[in-house]
């Protein structure tokens, strides 16, 4: 009676842990600047990286979205160098991703649950508005340093 009841109870388990497990958890699409972009792994190397989000052209605070490249793919070649060339240059990109659940247990897949599944360059010169190509477009002519008196202040405010 025991030993059945142990069987059925591992069979439900496992048929929870079936079900609960899906390739296209979640679809989805994120923009910003990639701060952190490498080949990483311990017994899978796997491509990994971290965007920076961006909102209304100003950077968020908070978490940056960590994304891998799924090595169950081979045709994404021609996607990591673009993402090598986004960071070395400072674009501002929209990453279209799907979330696995469950489907990664190893990590064999990449090091994150959010897989690439391409990308858009939205503003070549988001990190440098100074620069359009090679052609410098302005510089930096003089600084201004100012340097607020507290005393002063709250002898105005006292007035």
């Amino acid at each position: 009676m025991r030993k059945s009841f142990g069987f059925i109870v591992w069979v439900v388990v496992l048929c929870m842990t079936a079900v609960s497990c899906k390739e296209n958890y979640s679809i989805g699409e994120k923009v910003g600047t990639l701060t952190e972009f490498a080949q990483s792994g311990l017994f899978w190397d796997s491509w990994d990286g971290r965007l920076n989000l961006t909102q209304t052209g100003m950077n968020t605070a908070g978490e940056p979205f960590e994304f891998s490249f799924d090595n169950d793919r081979n045709d994404q070649d021609s996607l990591i160098s673009m993402f090598q060339q986004a960071q070395v240059e400072g674009w501002k990109i929209k990453i279209k991703y799907h979330r696995v659940k469950g489907w990664n247990w190893f990590q064999n897949r990449g090091r994150f649950d959010y897989f690439v599944d391409g990308m858009e360059v939205l503003d070549k010169n988001f990190a440098n508005v100074l620069r359009t190509g090679n052609n410098p477009q302005g510089h930096v002519i003089d600084t201004i340093y100012v340097v607020i008196d507290k005393s002063e202040v709250r002898k105005i405010l006292d007035k």
